[in-house]
């Protein structure tokens, strides 16, 4: 499925985080599945981190767009350090300060984690 036009219905900022994995849209909704980059967050740069997947898929309803329901799934991942053994995720307080998001989205993407 072609998925590049929903991107114009995604909160400003998103794709610099998320890629758009699918789209699946009815009669009376969109669903934008919405996967997070395997880009290590900046504070785990120097250390040796792995990815191990995506927690649990979260879905958030946006707004509506010509009378039709607009869903975002969104899978957050997860990477492990190393040395450390802990799962370590982005951390949205910061990536909030400096992005190009709407508020409303960073600040629901804060409150996860």
């Amino acid at each position: 499925m072609e998925t590049n036009g929903y991107r114009l219905l995604l909160p400003e900022g998103t794709l610099d985080y998320f890629n758009i994995s699918d789209v699946k849209e009815n009669s009376t909704e969109i669903l934008i599945y919405l996967e997070e980059k395997n880009e290590v967050p900046q504070e785990y740069s120097k250390s040796k981190v792995e990815s191990k997947g995506f927690y649990d898929p979260i879905v958030v309803q946006d707004f509506p767009i010509r009378g039709k329901k607009v869903f975002l799934n969104i899978r957050r991942r997860r990477w492990v350090l190393n040395d450390e053994n802990r799962y370590i995720s982005r951390n949205w307080k910061l990536v909030a300060q400096g992005s190009r998001m709407t508020h409303e989205f960073a600040s629901f993407l804060k409150e996860l984690y």
